[in-house]
């Protein structure tokens, strides 16, 4: 038997079989190849949002937001305009920050679990 909290706290069963609707990526910021976008948030409040998003293998670029997040398949590498570079596989742990202008090469399609921190916008 399931309890109130523990429905309440279990956000998806299996991230890795969750069934997701990809978009393609706006035209500007695809480099190479066709790949697609697919989102899934699962919890989201003022504080934080979690989620699991997944690409296709081809090239895009990206200006993040405050985000960690891991890996759960595929295999890519995330390129900053330092020119330094993250290779990503399954467990992969990455830290990504507001405002960096990264290339997202991706060998195989890309599935992660992310927590991201909301865009504070100052009025």
């Amino acid at each position: 038997m399931t309890s109130d909290r523990a429905s309440a706290a279990l956000l998806v069963e299996d991230a890795q079989q969750l069934a997701l609707e990809h978009s393609a990526l706006d035209a500007e910021n695809v480099v190479a190849g066709d790949p697609t976008t697919a989102l899934a948030p699962l919890h989201s409040d003022e504080r934080v949002e979690v989620g699991i998003w997944e690409i296709t293998s081809g090239v895009a670029t990206d200006i993040e937001v405050d985000e960690i997040f891991v890996v759960l398949s595929g295999r890519g590498r995330v390129e900053f305009a330092d020119g330094s570079a993250i290779l990503m596989a399954p467990g992969s742990v990455v830290l990504l920050k507001v405002g960096d202008r990264t290339t997202w090469v991706i060998y195989e399609t890309l599935r992660k679990v992310y927590v991201a921190l909301p865009q504070v916008v100052s009025t």
